[in-house]
C-alpha cells in the first residue's frame, strides 16, 4: 500500500485483492500499510509511531490451516486480542488466495506467548481450527564435509567470499586431536533472509570449498528457555574436553575455588555437565572456568539449558488417571508420541515403524524408519538417515506429521519439523533439523539420503507400537 492512497499494491504496481474494501477498512482504522512482494503481504512492519528497531527474537508466532479464502480484515483483529501487532505476514498465491499459513509478529516475546495460549486450536469459522506456536527466525547454517585441517578463520574468510551476511563461524574441535576440526562448522548470518539465500546459493550439492563437495542444510535454532527458568539453572556445560579427562579432574577443577560444591559430574565424550549444589557457585565456577586449561584443552563453559521443566508435587496432591486424549497437543515433546495422539483421536490404529539400514560413505551404519499406518493405507519415510535409533524413529515420526498435515498440533516451532513444501518461502521452517545443543535429540548424525535401499540388502525390523526401541 501506498502511504496515503490505502491500495494494497502488487509486485508490478497491481492492486490485489480478493475484498479490497475491507482491507482499506482495516488498514485505515489502524492506520498501518500494507504491501505485497515476493509471494506475501506485509501488513505493517512498523506500525504506525513506532521508533527503534524491530522487535527481538521470540515475537513472532507461525499460523497454520488458514482457510484459503480469509484475508487480513479476519485475521488481524483474531490476533490483536494477544497484543499490539508490529507486523502480520500473509503467503499469498499468485490467483490471490493465500497459501494456508501467515507470520505473526508481536512488539513484546508476552504477546506471542499469549498468542499460542489463546489462539491455538481456535476455531476461526464453524469447523476450521487454526495452530500457532512460535516461529524461530532462524540465522544459522549446518555446513558438512569440511577438511578437518581448516581452522575457524580459515572457513570465516572462505565463506564470507562465497555468501554474504555472514557473523560467526562456530566450530568444534576434534575429540581425539585439537588441532583438527569435526568436518563441519555452523556459520552465523547476520539474518533469517541472508542465511535462506547462502542456503539456496549452496544447497544444489554442487557447490565446493578448497575442492570438497560441501553439505549445507539448516542448523536446529537454539530452543528458548525462559529467563526466570536460566536463573534456577545450577548446571554448567563443558564442552571441547580431551577423551582422557575424567569426571574425578573436573570435579576437583570445578571445586578448587570452594571444595565441596560440586555436586556431581557426568562425562560423555568430549563433553560433560557438572552440577552444584548452589545456583551462586555455578555462576562464580562459570566465570572462574570458562576459558580455562584443563589436561592440555581450552574448556569453553556455559549454563545448561534445562530439557525438561520439573515442578515439586506437594504432600496431599491427589491424582487423577489421565489418557492421551484429556492432554492438550503442547504437552507433547516427542513426535512419535505426538503421532500416536493422533491416531488416538482419529480413531487410526497406532502407527507401525519398519527399520532399514544402509552403510553410509563414511562406513558408519546408517537408520532410517517407515512409518506404516493401515488404517489410512498409507506410508512415510523420510529422506534423511540417521546413525542413532531414537533419532531415526523421531524423525520418521515429524515426516508423518507433515505429510499428514497434522504439523500444527506440535506445541514447538515448525522449524523443528521437516515440511515437504520449498523451505526458503517458508521462513522458519526448515528440513530436518541439525542439533548442538546438549541434551536433545541430536541430529549431527542426520544425512541427506543419496543411498539407495534395495529389498534384498536392507536389514528390516517390526517395532510394536508399545515397544521401545531401546530394547532391540
Amino acid at each position: 500500500m501506498d502511504g496515503d492512497g490505502g491500495s494494497v499494491t502488487g509486485d508490478d504496481g497491481r492492486t490485489e485483492s480478493p475484498n479490497e474494501a475491507a482491507l482499506l477498512a482495516l488498514m485505515e482504522t489502524t492506520g498501518y500499510s500494507m504491501v505485497q512482494e515476493n509471494g506475501q503481504r506485509k501488513f505493517g512492519g512498523p506500525p504506525p509511531g513506532w521508533d527503534g528497531p524491530p522487535p527481538p527474537r521470540g515475537c513472532e508466532v507461525f499460523v497454520g490451516k488458514i482457510p484459503r479464502d480469509m484475508y487480513e480484515d479476519e485475521l488481524v483483529p483474531v490476533f490483536e486480542r494477544a497484543g499490539r501487532i508490529y507486523e502480520f505476514r500473509l503467503m499469498m498465491e499468485f490467483s490471490g488466495e493465500n497459501r494456508g499459513y501467515a507470520f505473526v509478529m508481536y512488539t513484546t516475546r508476552e504477546a506471542a506467548q499469549r498468542s499460542i495460549h489463546l489462539l491455538d486450536n481456535h476455531e476461526i469459522r464453524p469447523g476450521k481450527f487454526i495452530g500457532v506456536c512460535v516461529s524461530l527466525d532462524n540465522c544459522r547454517l549446518f555446513i558438512g564435509s569440511i577438511p578437518k585441517d581448516k581452522t575457524k578463520e580459515e572457513i570465516l574468510v572462505e565463506m564470507r567470499k562465497v555468501t554474504e551476511g555472514v557473523v560467526d563461524v562456530i566450530v568444534y574441535p576434534s575429540a581425539t586431536d585439537k588441532t583438527k576440526n569435526r568436518g563441519f562448522a555452523f556459520v552465523e548470518y547476520d539474518s533469517h533472509k541472508a542465511a535462506a539465500m547462502a542456503r539456496r546459493k549452496l544447497i544444489p550439492g554442487t557447490f565446493q570449498l578448497w575442492g570438497h563437495t560441501i553439505q549445507v542444510d539448516w542448523a536446529e535454532p537454539e530452543k528458548d528457555v525462559d529467563e526466570e527458568t536460566m536463573l534456577r539453572v545450577r548446571v554448567l556445560y563443558v564442552r571441547n574436553l580431551m577423551m582422557t579427562t575424567t569426571e574425578e579432574t573436573l570435579r576437583q577443577e570445578f571445586s578448587r575455588f570452594k571444595p565441596g560444591t560440586v555436586e556431581r559430574v557426568k562425562k560423555l565424550t568430549d563433553y560433560a555437565f557438572v552440577h552444584y549444589h548452589s545456583r551462586e557457585d555455578a555462576v562464580t565456577a562459570l566465570h572462574l572456568m570458562n576459558g580455562a586449561l584443563i589436561d592440555g584443552a581450552t574448556i569453553e563453559v556455559t549454563l545448561a539449558k534445562p530439557v525438561r521443566c520439573v515442578y515439586p508435587i506437594f504432600a496431599g496432591s491427589s491424582l487423577s488417571p489421565a489418557s492421551l486424549l484429556s492432554l492438550k497437543p503442547g504437552q507433547f515433546s516427542s513426535a512419535v508420541t505426538l503421532l500416536e495422539y493422533y491416531c488416538y483421536k482419529n480413531s487410526w490404529a497406532l502407527p507401525e515403524y519398519y527399520l532399514y539400514s544402509t552403510p553410509g560413505q563414511d562406513g558408519k551404519l546408517m537408520l532410517i524408519y517407515k512409518v506404516v499406518i493401515s488404517s489410512t493405507r498409507s506410508s512415510f519415510m523420510p529422506d534423511k538417515v540417521c546413525t542413532v535409533l531414537e533419532d531415526a524413529k523421531e524423525l520418521a515420526a515429524q515426516n508423518a506429521l507433515w505429510n499428514l498435515d497434522c504439523s500444527f498440533l506440535n506445541g514447538s516451532s515448525p522449524g523443528s519439523l521437516s515440511p515437504p513444501l520449498p523451505p526458503v518461502s517458508y521462513g522458519s521452517l526448515s528440513p530436518p533439523p541439525v542439533s548442538n545443543s546438549p541434551g536433545l535429540l541430536s541430529y549431527g548424525c542426520t544425512r541427506a539420503f543419496p543411498y539407495p535401499l534395495s529389498p534384498t540388502t536392507p536389514q528390516r525390523l517390526y517395532i510394536p507400537p508399545n515397544q521401545n526401541p531401546a530394547f532391540f
